[in-house]
This record gives structure tokens, sequence and C-alpha cells, in this order.
């Protein structure tokens, strides 16, 4: 069992930055895929980013290439998600997610971190 616990949430104007961190407990972290998803009111939830285990492999939305980055630190069972030059249409409430590298949907999620971007 994998548990994560997202931090890192809050209001900032538009063209400001966040870090949100995902924390897992577990100790299978460093084999997993590690993804974050947004959901805005009356909309579903969609892809943002996500990095292979051993970090050398990242994939990003095209809304957010060239302003998001995920990172991740295996020693800290922690994987992060720069967000620069906020956007209004950026609020949602953001979600990390996990799955081992062989499946193909990802099996556990965090609770999720508010993200609200005034214009």
């Amino acid at each position: 069992q994998v548990q994560l616990v997202e931090s890192g949430g809050g209001l900032v104007q538009a063209g400001g930055s966040l870090r949100l961190s995902c924390t897992a407990s577990g100790r299978t972290f460093s084999r997993y895929v590690m993804g974050w998803f947004r959901q805005a009111p009356g909309k579903e939830r969609e892809f943002v980013a996500a990095i292979h285990w051993s970090g050398g492999s990242t994939s990003y939305a095209d809304s957010v290439k060239g302003r998001f980055t995920i990172s991740r630190n295996n020693a800290k069972n922690t994987v992060y998600l720069q967000m620069n030059s906020l956007l209004p249409e950026d609020t949602a409430v953001y979600y990390c997610a996990g799955k081992p590298d062989s499946s193909v949907a990802y099996a556990y999620w965090g609770q999720g971190t508010q993200v609200t971007v005034s214009s």
C-alpha cells in the first residue's frame, strides 16, 4: 500500500508561483511512476504531469508545458510540482497519484490540495 499526502496549495495572484509537494509512505515509492492531476469545478479531472521512477523521463499536458516542472526525490519519498506563471485557469484541486511502472492506471491517490489563482 502507498499513501500519498499533498501540500503546498494556496491562493496566489496570476503570474505568481507555487510549489506542491506529495509525500508517500511505503517502501516501493522509488519504483512508482508519479503523476499530478487537477480538477476544476464543473470539469473532469485532467492530467498535468508525470515522472518516471528514475526521474529520467517526464511528460506534461500542453497547457502547462514551459510553466510547470515535475521532479522527485526518492530518498525523501517526495514528488514536487513547481508551478510558475500561474493563470486563473490553473485554479483547481491538484491531486498526486502513483502507479507501478507496469500498470496503465494510477492505483494510489492523495486527498488533493486546492490551488486558487486570482486575476
